[in-house]
């Protein structure tokens, strides 16, 4: 048998493995998949945190800086209200859970905010700041709290949808077939001759 057969032949049934782990991991633990979603939101919103920081420096329009403040804070204390909702092996923690909701719908409505502001510094009839090469971020800061806002209600959405997807993720099927389990009955236990 050739190299590449022999580690063609032992890459797929890892591959497969893997999966299946994974599948079995998320079926102890369905809260994974939205809490990866809301940490993946926050590590976009903080890879552009620059972007945001600019366009409040350039516009200064009234409660700017304290939205990009309240956006950091409570994606950070929207995590850990997460976390602390779904303790491991326990009971869903209803306070943290409508906690950790409350946040994230003060942060849409600070991302909004936010956009409002932005748009009525494009918009105003006297001085309005004109889109450049210079001032570029300002579009790219808006573009990036809209797709912030869209991950946000998918990580709500995911939440919300806990119960459902968390009980067809158990019905897949993640054992394995070990051969000789068959012959199980017929091996004597009892201790006797």
């Amino acid at each position: 048998m050739s190299e590449t057969a022999k580690k063609s032949s032992g890459f797929l049934p890892a591959v497969k493995e893997f999966f299946r782990k994974l599948l079995v991991s998320l079926k102890r633990k369905p809260q994974t998949i939205p809490l990866l979603m809301l940490a993946i939101t926050f590590v976009y919103y903080s890879l552009n945190l620059t972007q945001i920081s600019n366009t409040t420096a350039k516009i200064q329009g009234a409660g700017m800086g304290l939205c990009g403040f309240a956006t950091m804070l409570f994606s950070i204390l929207s995590l850990v209200c997460f976390m602390n909702a779904f303790p491991h092996r326990k009971k869903v923690n209803i306070p943290m859970l409508v906690l950790m909701f409350a946040m994230l719908a003060l942060i849409i409505f600070c991302d909004y905010y936010y956009m409002g502001r932005i748009t009525a510094a494009l918009t105003r009839p006297e001085n309005p700041i004109a889109i450049s090469a210079n001032t570029l971020y300002i579009a790219k800061a808006y573009n990036m709290l809209n797709d912030h806002v869209i991950m946000l209600i998918v990580s709500v959405v995911l939440v919300a949808l806990l119960p459902i997807y968390s009980k067809l993720l158990k019905k897949i099927k993640t054992s394995i077939e070990v051969a000789g389990n068959a012959d199980m009955g017929e091996i004597d236990i009892s201790g006797e001759d």
